[in-house]
Parts: C-alpha cells; structure tokens; sequence
C-alpha cells in the first residue's frame, strides 16, 4: 500500500507512562464530580465554567456538543443536568487558548504531526482563518474573502462537481445542515458523506427496511413505563453518561436490565448518583440484573437463541409467550422467520456467541413473562459485516413480543455526536429520498442531481483513485475518525484543496491537499449575533426532539464565523448563477428555517415551534404503529449467524472509546472505569490467551492485519491483561484504526466494520 512518510498520519509510537489498578465496578459519584472540577478549571477557570454549566441543556440554553441523549421533557436539574463527559466537552470547546498567527508561524504542520491527537487537540481554539500553500510547511493568516475565493476557483476548476467531497460532522447543527446540502446540490453533486456512514448507519438501514423509518421509536418516558431494558454493544457510562439516570429510575420502577457485551463496563454494573445524598457518599444502585458477556460479533446467535429458547415455550403454552393479536395485524414474514428458527441448531448458537445455557434459559424465561421491552444500542453491534442483519434481529424479537409502538417499548439505537441525527433529517445523504430533491426543485429552481453520492468509505476510495480532488469537512476530525490510516492520509494527500470547518486543531490539518484551509466557526458555547440579535440554533436528539440551542460566551476572537454564515459566503462565492437568495439566510435564521419547513417533512411552524421551551416531537411511524414500508407492516427478516474462524495465531480485535474520549476528541490519558491511566497504546487480552501464546503482561507488541492481501501493522502496543473473552481483544480508536480495512465494510450499510478486526500479535522488535 502506498504511503507518504514525510508526515506523521497516525498517533506517534511514544508512550506516557501505564499505570494500572482494578477495573471500578461503578460509575460517576464523586469521581466524576472531581474529574470535572479538574477539566473545567484547567480550561476555562472556575467563574467562567461554572456559568457556561449552569446554562448546559437548560431550556434555551446551551445543547451539550457532546452526545445526543435526549433533555427530559419536564423538570430539569438545576444542580446539573450534564454528564462528566459534557463537562469535558464543554471545558474543551470554551477553552481560553488560542491560536494566533503566531502559534503557527512557530510550528509547522511536520512538527505538530509529531505530537498526539491528545496534545494536538489541547492547543486551544483557532482565532483566525489559516491557508497552507503547495509547497509550505506554515500555515499563515487569510482573510475570508480570499479564502472563499480559492474554494471558488478549486471547485470551478473541477471536470465535474463529483469531483468534489462534502464531509459533515455530527456536531453540525439543523441550519447549517441544511444550507450546506442545499450548496452542494445546487453545486452538482449528491457527495455527502457524513458520520452517520461510520457509526449508525446500519441502524438506519435495518430499522427503514423493517419498520420503515430509520431512527429509534421510543421516548425518555418510555423507560420509566417499562418491563425490560436489552442493552446491547453499548457503553452508557462513559458515551452517555446521562442515560444511567434514566437506568436508575426504570430499576426503581420494577425494569430488568440484561446488558450485553465482551467487557464488564462499570457503567452497567453500578451508579452513583452525585447529585444524591446516596450517591455522594458512594451508595451505588444496581443496573444490570443480568450481564452476558458474549464473543465479539456474537449478538445474532445470542438473539436466535434467546428466540427459539422462547418459541419452545410458546409451542408448550401456546399464546403464552408471543403476542400472536400485534404479529397478524400489524407484521408480516413471521412464518417464514420461525421456521428458520426452528431449524437452527441450539449448540452451534451457543458456541458462535459464547453464552452458556444456564444464562441464556434466564434470559428467555424474562423476556417469555414480559410484554413491554425496550432494546438499546450501539456501535458495539453496529460495526460488523452483519450489524444490519443484527439489528434487524433486535426488531424480530420486538415484534415477537409486540414491543414496538406502545409505551415503555421499542428500538433506541443509542446515537453518538449530538446533532447526527438531525443532520440526516436535513438530508445530509449521499442517497437522498426523491421527495427532498423534489422539494428542493419546486423550492429554489434548480434541477438537483439525482445520482447517488459517495458515502463515507466510497469518499476515501475516489479521493485515492483521483476521482475526487477537493475535499470539505464541515467539523469532525476526518482523518482520526476514518479506518485503514494511511490510505486515508494518502487519499486526503492526492486531493488539490482540502477544507477543514473548525473549532480547534486536529489531525485532519496536519494530513492535508496541496493546499489546505481551516476556517475556524462558533462553537455552541459562543454567542451567535446578526446585527444586534442573538440568533439560536436547533438540533434533533436520539429520540427524534428538535430543540434550540443559544450560546452565552463572547466568541475568543472576532474572526470567527457561524457555520450557516460559512455556507452562506461559500455558496455566493462558488455558485455563480444561484437563484437561491443567501443573504436573507445570513440576515436572520429564522429565514433558514422557514425554508426547512418547506421542504422537510414534520417541520409545520417551525419558528415557532423551535421556541417552545423542551422544542417538538418529529413524527415517528414506528413509535405510532404506523409502518411506512412497502407492504404497510413491520416487517420481520431472515438472517444466518456466522462463526469467524479464528486460526490458533489469531484474534478478532475491536475498537473501542476510553472514559478521557469522546469520538476522536481526546481529553486526558485515562480510562478510569477500567483501571487503565496515564496510556493510550494498549491491547486488552484475556490472560488465558498470554499464556498460552507465550506472552506477558505490560510487553510490547505490533498488531498486524493481512486483510485483503495487505499487511497493515499497529506497532509498540502495551499487553494489558483483563477480562474479556478468548481470542477477542479491544483497543482505542484512533491509535488502532490503521488496522481497519477500507475494503471491510457491512453489508448494505457500508459501515467499517471496527469492532471485528482479525489480527495477529508478535513481540516488537
């Protein structure tokens, strides 16, 4: 594979120093308090960090940049209605470092590619547009004006608009969104790769099929109405921390919780709650009643086990266990599926997710009693070959049960980067419905392109090939989030322009185009004014909540732009013949939202919607039993497990977040739930498995993936011994993600599959 050494593309292979105890076996309390206390001072300094939290997912305050769990609709805490991890968020965002000019003028895009992605991102934010020049190793100072104008002259210069690749962030909010699509489509092109494509995207393929939308069908409340909560290839306590609250109060109301996954997380075992007395003093709550610990990529065996272990239950009592009234008014394909079922072979389930009987028999004999199940996940099951075959498992469970479009029941795929969701309401799609483009037609007057785009995974590959050569990332850190590397950083390499919309550095502007801009934006903390009004702008949460967001914070520099404003310039720059009026867009945002209403299904009296203080519920067919599938009916699917044959020298690895993380934003070296400090560069293992191939624990390995005939190695890797099954190991992302192939892919949603990477492992050196 060809690679360009002269920069430094992925994490440097230095170390900081492991430091290892026993992994906790609760999560928050007073540890949580004091970590952010720590973040928030180091950042912003006491005053100013205490008011930017007590704003923090307020009612028409500040949406966290964090995660996209939902704001409960009714009373919020006035003590802190925040997680540990939105106060890492926030403490990095309203930062008061900056980069000026001079930062860069004394660093060079080669030495800062020596530094971590943790060292990188804790430079602070940029004050300033910068541009790189062909040739340089500087960035220096440019104005907005000159930069839109070399977009302008990359983009004209193209043979054609697919050309060109529009990457979006999940952190983008629904104005932004919508202009930057509605650009680019008017540009030419339907490239809108987005992180959706690395992350969700097989929920949202495997939920449109069956229940004909493809975003969860439960509200907050329903948690607190339910009987069983099915928690799957999820860690809630460090990616969402505040769903441990909403897990507490189903336990106090009589819910089961079963979690599901290869490690013990802490966030599933037990919670203290700081903001209780109990809690405070280390009290911890229960969650998990029943925790199985299954092989990697082992979910669709442990679901079709737990089902035919049911449906022998139902065949003894019938109409005992399955709700037989919902199955034939409202399903179809259930023959077909429990006649696979009943062929399969129990033992070989057994053996591909690891579960034993015993636990399992549990399992069912809850779910067979239970009429109201809610079903919760991840990237955990999302990142697989097969995760839509996977989830569409969950739904043929759900429907067995009826547990779908009744309250305490339904699908929660646990969404990561705030506002994801609501950026593909906004049609950020390389596949967008012909009802948008429609819109869009009868709208603006122009012909939209109606040639599918290039997702993510797709992006990479024509940026490699030649066959695009600018690329523009609204937000996200591209090159840390993406699989295999080093083809990334060398597709990002054959670009002629690459544009980074930002709020602080990263990788993706040390690995760069010819030519390279940042062009530095607001971020939800800053105060958002046109003229003399603050403008707010709106986001859509896990369960479908489209609600406002107003910054508070006098921006750190008066050369920043807000993203709609960006597009805005960008577009009047690029787009030489528009009809499209951009600048009532940049006089008021409530222009912007007039026009998504016009144009986007469930956004009547948006305006004045989006004023409400807890914002609206978009509609959800699922949620009201109301299927838009081609037959009218949840649909039930046929799927075959598969078993990875593993040779003896071989492991099946996943990536995975530490509790210092949140996607690729680093915020310190320790992953404290799992007793790992002060080190990133480490593979956890079964000690079982270091023994028997003749390795120790704390020595220094290289991790190799032959996938496809190409060997792609991860080296000087730390052996941490730890709880996980055989033959599966887990490390952090991005320092592992040169081992996840570009070619490896899941099927139909074409998701990177990071979570079942086969490796070897050799002693380094």
């Amino acid at each position: 594979m060809a690679e360009k050494k002269d920069i430094q593309a992925g994490t440097p292979e230095k170390f900081t120093g492991l430091k290892t105890s026993k992994p906790k076996d609760v999560a928050a309390g007073m540890p949580a308090v004091t970590s952010s206390l720590k973040h928030i001072m180091s950042e912003t300094g006491l005053r100013k960090g205490l008011k930017i939290l007590a704003n923090l997912n307020q009612k028409g305050g500040i949406d966290c940049p964090g995660c996209a769990w939902p704001d409960p609709d009714d009373e919020r805490s006035k003590i802190a209605e925040y997680c540990e991890n939105g106060v890492k968020a926030i403490a990095e965002e309203a930062t008061n470092k900056r980069l000026d000019p001079e930062f860069f003028t004394q660093n060079s895009v080669s030495s800062l590619s020596e530094l971590s992605d943790y060292e990188i991102g804790k430079k602070g934010r940029i004050a300033q547009p910068m541009y790189l020049e062909e040739g340089s190793d500087f960035y220096r100072e440019i104005s907005w004006p000159d930069a839109f104008q070399l977009i302008s002259t990359e983009l004209n210069s193209l043979e054609s608009p697919d050309e060109a690749v529009f990457y979006t962030s999940g952190r983008t909010s629904n104005e932004a969104a919508f202009l930057y699509q509605l650009f680019v489509r008017e540009f030419g092109t339907n490239n809108l790769p987005d992180c959706s494509n690395m992350c969700h995207e097989s929920s949202g393929v495997a939920l449109s099929e069956t229940l004909g939308i493809g975003k969860g069908s439960v509200k907050l409340e329903d948690f607190y109405q339910t009987e069983v909560i099915l928690i799957m290839g999820q860690n809630p306590g460090t990616n969402h921390p505040r769903m441990l609250s909403a897990l507490k109060k189903a336990k106090k109301n009589g819910a089961v919780i079963i979690s599901v996954n290869p490690i013990m997380e802490a966030g599933l075992l037990n919670f203290s709650n700081p903001q209780e007395v109990k809690g405070a003093l280390g009290i911890k709550t229960k969650l998990t009643d029943i925790y199985l610990q299954l092989k990697l990529d082992g979910d669709m065996a442990l679901l079709q086990a737990l089902v035919k272990l049911m449906l022998e239950e139902e065949d003894r009592k019938p109409g005992s266990v399955l709700d037989n009234e919902f199955i034939n008014e409202k399903t179809q394909g259930v023959e077909d599926y429990l006649n696979h079922i009943r062929k399969l072979d129990l033992n070989e389930l057994i053996d591909i997710c690891g579960i034993p009987l015993e636990q399992l028999k549990e399992v069912a004999e809850i779910l067979c009693t239970r009429k109201k199940i809610i079903a919760c996940w991840a990237m955990g099951l999302t990142q697989h070959k097969n995760a839509v075959n996977t989830i569409k498992e969950i739904v043929n469970l759900l429907l067995l049960k009826g547990s779908i479009g009744k309250p305490g029941a339904g699908t929660c795929p646990v969404r990561g980067h705030s506002n994801v969701q609501g950026d593909r309401t906004m049609g950020i799609y390389e596949k967008p419905p012909e009802t948008l483009l429609d819109a869009l037609e009868n709208r603006f007057q122009f012909s939209p392109p109606r040639k599918k785009g290039y997702n993510t995974v797709e992006s990479i590959e024509a940026m490699y090939e030649g066959r695009a050569r600018v690329f523009i990332a609204m937000g996200g850190n591209f090159l840390s989030a993406s699989p295999d590397t080093y083809y990334t950083a060398q597709a990002l390499q054959n670009c002629n322009l690459t544009v980074h919309v930002s709020t602080k550095l990263n990788r993706s502007h040390l690995v760069h185009g010819k030519q390279a801009l940042i062009l530095p934006c607001l971020a939800r903390t800053d105060k958002d004014m046109v003229g003399e009004e603050l403008q707010f702008v709106t986001v859509e949460n896990s369960m479908g909540v489209v609600h406002q967001s107003r910054g508070s914070l006098d921006p750190i520099s008066e050369k920043l732009i807000s993203e709609p404003l960006i597009v805005c310039r960008m577009a009047k720059a690029v787009l030489k013949d528009t009809k499209t009026d951009w600048d009532k867009y940049m006089q008021h945002y409530d222009r912007i939202r007039d026009d998504i209403e016009a144009c986007i299904p469930g956004f009547e009296d948006y305006n004045k919607r989006a004023r409400q203080p807890a914002g609206f519920y978009l509609p959800n067919g699922a949620r009201d039993n109301d299927y838009r599938t081609a037959s009218g009916k949840a649909g039930f699917s046929v799927s075959h497990a598969n078993k990875h044959p593993l040779k003896d020298n071989e492991f099946m690895m996943m990536t995975i977040r530490s509790h210092d993380q949140f996607n690729t934003t680093i915020y310190g070296l320790d992953d404290r739930y799992r007793g790992i400090y002060n080190e990133r560069r480490v593979i956890l293992i079964n000690p079982e498995d270091i023994r028997q191939h003749g390795f120790e624990e704390g020595e220094l390995v290289d991790l190799i993936n032959d996938f496809g005939g190409t060997e792609r190695i991860a080296r000087k890797f730390i052996i941490v011994a730890y709880n996980i099954p055989q033959q599966c190991t887990a490390t952090y992302f991005p320092e592992a993600n040169i081992l996840v192939p570009i070619k490896s892919i899941a099927d139909k949603s074409h998701t990177p599959t990071s979570k079942s990477v086969v490796i070897r492992i050799k002693k380094h050196g």
